[in-house]
């Protein structure tokens, strides 16, 4: 199951359980859109992988399924990764 986790790792931005702004990687690092495609050109700075939208998990399903509250941020942020 997804993490689902709180943050963008290089703008700490917040990033909702239901946000359509959220972007990951198949190992579930997680980005804002903007960082993304704007500075990451749409590839994971830590694998390389291909970065896409992250499915929101229906309102419902967060009562016994929450997100992760643990923020992850690279150090350096998103200037460290390009």
């Amino acid at each position: 199951m997804l993490a689902l986790q709180p943050n963008c790792e290089c703008c700490d931005t917040d990033l909702a359980a239901d946000s359509r702004e959220a972007m990951i990687c198949s190992f579930e690092c997680t980005f804002c859109a903007a960082c993304a495609s704007e500075v990451l050109g749409g590839r994971c700075p830590n694998c390389t992988g291909e970065l896409v939208r992250r499915p929101v998990r229906p309102a419902e399903k967060l009562v016994n399924n929450p997100a992760s509250t643990e923020r992850v941020v690279k150090a350096g942020g998103c200037a460290a990764a390009a």
